[in-house]
């Protein structure tokens, strides 16, 4: 096989403060890789930026103008991780053999890229960087971690186990990851549902060298319940097997109740009655706010609204000597490159 086309995919939000050290990173092991004839010269680094509130188009179109091997791309607005990775994915497709997505802290080892390539070479159309453990975490995300990743192996969610969204995907497994048009995306449930030819690279996570990560607490939390919500309807069901427990229960206490009354044993009790009212009540708020939740998605779903618009794309642009000698782009220039929805 040839050298292929790469294109560095790395989703950006406020990331101004490790954007630099990323660009010279990356800049450094394309020209190292082309060196080594590994991959193609056409090979780019696509930033994509998420409706970031700091500096960080600036410093990527800076970056542009200075080397073709960075390219941008701008979202109107802030669409989330998962929709900015989808958009620079597809827009990098077009004019690659394969894809690398990869987050802009660096905290993934990107001397694994290598590896990742030789496995593409090998005839694999995804490979997956895998973590070979999570000593850098705390204690508390190691430990949710591990809870998750059992969880939805126990709700029939096929996921690769200590992978994020750090991975290389021909350019055949994007033309089919495009066919899922959901709007609730969880990237991690559905390359595995591709089912072409895979494999895994192990690495060691480093530490974010600046900035603060854009997973806290919260949004870890929401992104499992939207993983485990969009990849299965277990706790529907799960919540139908209590709700049929719970009725199945009543029934004979009900009749335990009648044999006390006809045996002149029974007592008032405001206790008992207060407490079975209240969980009866928690379990039915339950239920309704998981089956909402499934309604909203399919109402979500239902609207077919765009996943991200494209603000400025200077992805494909070849952008003149004298454009890079005044650091500026005409406004006319951008017009035509200036897309919608891949």
């Amino acid at each position: 096989m040839s050298a292929p086309v790469v294109t560095l995919v790395v989703p950006c939000y406020n990331e101004e403060s490790v954007l630099p050290h990323t660009m010279d990173t990356l800049h450094q092991l394309l020209e190292k890789l082309m060196k080594e004839k590994l991959i193609s010269e056409k090979s780019k680094i696509l930033f994509v930026d998420d409706g970031s509130k700091d500096c960080t188009w600036e410093l990527i179109y800076k970056a542009s103008l200075k080397t073709n091997l960075i390219r941008g791309l701008k979202l109107a607005r802030n669409a989330g991780h998962q929709h900015a990775l989808i958009a620079g994915l597809f827009a990098a497709k077009t004019v690659s053999n394969c894809v690398i997505s990869i987050d802009a802290d660096l905290q993934d080892d990107i001397e694994v890229v290598r590896t990742f390539i030789e496995k593409f070479k090998e005839g694999y159309d995804i490979v997956y960087g895998v973590r070979k453990r999570r000593e850098t975490d705390t204690y508390f995300k190691r430990t949710t971690a591990e809870w998750f990743y059992k969880l939805m192996g126990k709700l029939g969610v096929d996921l690769v186990y200590n992978h994020a969204d750090y991975r290389l995907m021909s350019k055949r497994a994007l033309d089919e990851l495009e066919r899922f048009d959901e709007v609730n995306l969880f990237l991690r449930g559905i390359v595995p549902l591709i089912g072409f030819p895979s494999t895994s690279v192990f690495y060691d996570r480093k530490e974010r060298l600046a900035g603060e990560t854009k997973y806290p607490l919260r949004k870890m939390l929401s992104f499992a319940f939207n993983g485990i919500t969009s990849f299965s309807i277990t706790p529907i069901r799960f919540v139908m097997l209590i709700g049929c427990t719970s009725f199945v229960t009543s029934l004979l206490f009900l009749s335990y109740f009648f044999v006390l009354k006809f045996m002149g044993e029974t007592e008032t009790g405001w206790t008992s009655l207060i407490t079975s009212i209240w969980l009866i009540g928690g379990l039915h708020l339950m239920a309704i706010g998981l089956v909402g939740e499934y309604v909203g998605k399919v109402y979500q779903e239902s609207k077919r609204r765009p996943k991200y618009i494209v603000d400025v794309d200077l992805f494909n642009l070849s952008i003149p000597q004298s454009v890079r000698v005044n650091e500026t782009i005409d406004k006319d220039f951008l017009i035509g490159p200036i897309n919608g929805l891949n």
